[in-house]
C-alpha cells in the first residue's frame, strides 16, 4: 500500500535542524529469518533465541524478493529527481537488500550509485537479548517484561542494550553529518525499523513529542523526505506499493 503523510505537527516552539540535502529516501530491508523466526515463535511459544549473531542474519526468501522489488523502484525513479547517493548500515541483512535491488535497477537501465557504509546505521541493541524473540522476555524475564510495559517501547532500554532514544542520538549526528558532508544530494539510506523511526523523530525537529505508539516500518517499505535546501519535511511514510506482486507486504518488527 502508498502511505502518503502530511509532514510530522511540531509545537510552535520546536526547532527543526537546517538540513541541506535535496532528498531522502529511507527503506527499510527486506524480510530476514530472524522475522520469520520472531513470527513462528509468536505463534508457537518459543522462547530460545536465533542462532549466531544479530549483525549477520541474513534475508528470508521473500526478503531476497523484495530486494528486487526496490529495484524495480529504484529504477522507475526518474535520473535528476531519484537517490543519488546510498549509505547503507553495515548490516547483513540490509547489505543484502541494497545488492539485491542494486543489481535489478541496473539490469533494468537504472543508475549505478555510490554506496557507503555507516555503523550509526545498525540496528537497535538488544543486549542479553539480542536475537531472543519477543515471547522470550515474558517467559524468562518477567518482571523486565513489567518494566518494559511500564516504561515503553521509546525508552524501555534492555541489559546492555539500547532504547530508541540512545538510537535517535546517533541517527541524529548521523543526519547532522551527512547534511553538512552532502549539500544538494539526493540520499537513499537502507537500514532497519528503529533507525527509521529514530529519523522521523529527530527531522521532526527539537520539540517534537516522542511517539507513544511507534509508527509501522514494514520490511522493504519506502518512507521519503522532500528537501528544499533548508529542512526535509516528511512526504511519504512506509510506501509498499512496489511490492503488491508479492502478495501480503506487510513487515514485522525485528527486536
Amino acid at each position: 500500500m502508498t502511505v502518503r503523510t502530511q509532514p510530522d505537527a511540531v509545537p510552535p516552539t520546536a526547532l527543526v535542524p537546517p538540513c541541506a540535502l535535496a532528498g531522502l529516501w529511507a527503506v527499510r530491508h527486506g524480510q530476514s529469518t530472524a522475522n520469520v523466526a520472531f513470527a513462528a515463535a509468536e505463534e508457537s511459544g518459543a522462547t530460545g533465541p536465533v542462532p549466531g549473531r544479530d549483525r549477520d542474519v541474513p534475508l528470508s526468501a521473500l526478503g531476497v524478493a523484495q530486494a528486487v522489488a526496490l529495484g524495480d523502484w529504484l529504477a522507475g525513479q526518474a535520473a535528476e529527481a531519484g537517490p543519488d547517493l546510498v549509505v547503507c548500515s553495515p548490516y547483513t541483512r540490509a547489505s543484502q537488500t541494497w545488492e539485491g535491488m542494486a543489481a535489478r535497477a541496473v539490469g533494468l537501465g537504472g543508475p549505478r550509485l555510490d554506496v557507503l557504509v555507516d555503523e550509526r546505521l545498525r540496528d537497535r541493541e538488544m543486549g542479553v537479548f539480542e536475537l531472543h524473540p519477543p515471547t522470550a522476555l515474558r517467559a524468562r524475564a518477567p518482571q523486565e517484561a513489567d518494566r518494559r510495559e511500564l516504561i515503553g517501547e521509546w525508552c524501555y532500554r534492555p541489559p546492555g542494550g539500547e532504547a530508541l532514544t540512545d538510537v535517535a542520538v546517533r541517527v541524529g549526528q548521523f543526519i547532522h553529518d551527512l547534511g553538512r558532508a552532502a549539500p544538494g544530494r539526493r540520499v537513499l539510506v537502507v537500514a532497519h525499523d528503529g533507525v527509521i523511526i529514530a529519523l522521523r523523530h529527530v527531522l521532526a525537529g527539537f520539540g517534537a513529542v516522542a511517539p507513544e505508539q511507534l509508527p509501522p516500518v514494514p520490511n522493504a517499505s519506502v518512507s521519503r523526505w522532500n528537501g528544499d535546501g533548508d529542512r526535509l519535511r516528511l512526504a511519504v511514510w512506509g510506501d509498499t506499493a512496489h511490492l503488491s506482486s508479492l502478495g501480503d507486504a506487510e513487515g514485522t518488527r525485528h527486536t
